[in-house]
């Protein structure tokens, strides 16, 4: 089993005997609010044609609590993310198949929350809904309530002092774009800058301009040459535990295990006595 699945082999899957379950997680960071234009809505662009047979999963309301303390994406309770995957239709002896509209960011989320919580199979569409080349549907599914009861691992999760201390001892790698990191700009959260001694590492860099992965062994090279070594811990943050499940997702597709900070920097800068290191020098 892999991270990722192309969309020529989700067609076939889709006619097997056991086809995966779709989740849509269409999903945009956006600052429209703040320039007075209307926010993205995912579940309008679900309406307006998805994979058939998908089901709408809202990355906000099912994928993350309400923001606060631990962020703005803080992870969900898990009464409340197995109910939702549940009525998505999704059991353990099934696989899952998540998408978004093609950053991957949102589908990564989702991989990251069912992988940690215990599915045993779960891929993101590699490309999104572009890469789909099949006939969309308009028509609202209404699945078999799944069996889902997701149980979370004893690994894979850091907090604030775990994202610290393992900047310190392995590699703490920062999703965001590199100049959030370098402190330049912040469109978002309290103050720019990154959590010391972590490494930046947008992303969006990670894939092509297809928004396509880019081959296992170009992404071994690129973490090797951030300090990502055979036997190094490593774990990722962004902003708010979304791109960094993309690119935990992006090390899990070169073979490197990591772990993800969820609270990330909108849970660290909101706390003024956290240190707040500026400039490309990760101290």
């Amino acid at each position: 089993m892999t991270a990722i699945i192309t969309a020529t082999r989700l067609a076939d899957e889709l006619t097997g005997a056991n086809p995966p379950v779709l989740l849509d997680i269409r999903w945009q960071l956006t600052l429209a609010k703040a320039a007075g234009a209307p926010a993205f809505d995912g579940r309008a662009a679900y309406a307006a044609g998805h994979l058939p047979g998908a089901v709408f999963v809202d990355l906000d309301r099912e994928l993350a609590a309400p923001p606060g303390a631990n962020g703005r994406h803080p992870l969900p309770g898990l009464a409340e993310f197995g109910a939702a995957m549940r009525r998505a239709g999704v059991s353990s002896g099934r696989p899952v198949v998540a998408y978004d509209g093609g950053q991957g960011w949102a589908a990564a989320r989702a991989w990251w929350l069912l992988r940690w919580t215990g599915h045993p199979d779960v891929r993101v569409l590699d490309g999104g809904l572009p890469s789909w080349e099949g006939e969309l549907s308009t028509e609202t599914p209404a699945p078999a309530e799944g069996d889902y009861r997701p149980v979370p691992a004893a690994s894979g999760l850091l907090d604030a002092d775990g994202a610290a201390a393992l900047a310190r001892t392995g590699v703490l790698l920062d999703a965001r774009a590199g100049e959030r990191y370098r402190g330049e700009v912040e469109p978002v959260d309290r103050v720019g800058g990154h959590i010391p001694g972590a490494v930046s590492a947008p992303t969006t860099e990670n894939v092509g301009p297809d928004g396509r992965f880019l081959p296992a062994a170009e992404l071994r090279d690129r973490f090797k040459a951030l300090g990502v070594s055979g036997d190094t811990e490593v774990g990722v943050y962004c902003g708010s535990g979304v791109s960094g499940a993309h690119e935990v997702l992006a090390l899990a597709v070169a073979g490197v295990p990591a772990a993800l900070y969820a609270g990330s920097w909108s849970e660290w800068s909101a706390d003024p006595t956290r240190p707040v290191a500026v400039g490309a020098d990760p101290q």
